[in-house]
């Protein structure tokens, strides 16, 4: 099995951008299996009909990840060992140039909280991005915007962020 590397780099969200509504979007809820180690997480996902188990390794821009397809019935199987580690976002995918930026837009303890993401195919293609001017600060690499924080610590983070 070959091996999958994730470049991305994540922006908080300084406004809506027009027409975000009428995008393609996608209901996601995420648990997250209790882990002791900072470089690794193992995650439980639902995006609409889709399942699966992703486990990424790494911090920053370039991340291994591995996503594994699952049945409903492993996924719901499985769900109740993520206990109240979890997260709830709607998924908007937001045209921009060549690429194609997915905006959260976070549920329940995290209401109020919007990320994006971009996904790159080099390191290179990721420093000559130049975000619109809707996105806010980088957060490429805080380790306190992370899904995987945000579901442990049930809030939405204020850390100093530069930009």
């Amino acid at each position: 099995m070959a091996r999958h590397f994730e470049i991305e780099r994540k922006f908080l969200v300084k406004r809506l951008p027009a027409g975000w509504k009428g995008r393609l979007s996608s209901s996601i809820v995420q648990g997250y299996f209790p882990i002791v180690g900072k470089e690794l997480e193992i995650r439980l996902r639902r995006k609409g009909s889709h399942h699966c188990i992703t486990i990424k390794s790494g911090n920053g821009r370039r991340r291994l990840e591995e996503e594994v397809p699952i049945s409903k019935s492993v996924f719901q199987a499985l769900w109740p060992l993520t206990g109240a580690t979890r997260i709830s976002k709607r998924r908007y995918r937001i045209p921009c140039h060549r690429h194609t930026i997915e905006m959260d837009v976070y549920r329940g303890p995290h209401r109020g909280l919007m990320t994006a993401e971009v996904e790159f195919d080099s390191r290179r293609e990721s420093r000559l991005f130049q975000p619109p001017n809707w996105l806010g600060p980088e957060i490429t690499g805080h380790r306190e915007y992370a899904n995987e924080q945000l579901a442990r610590r049930h809030g939405i983070p204020t850390p100093q962020i530069q930009g």
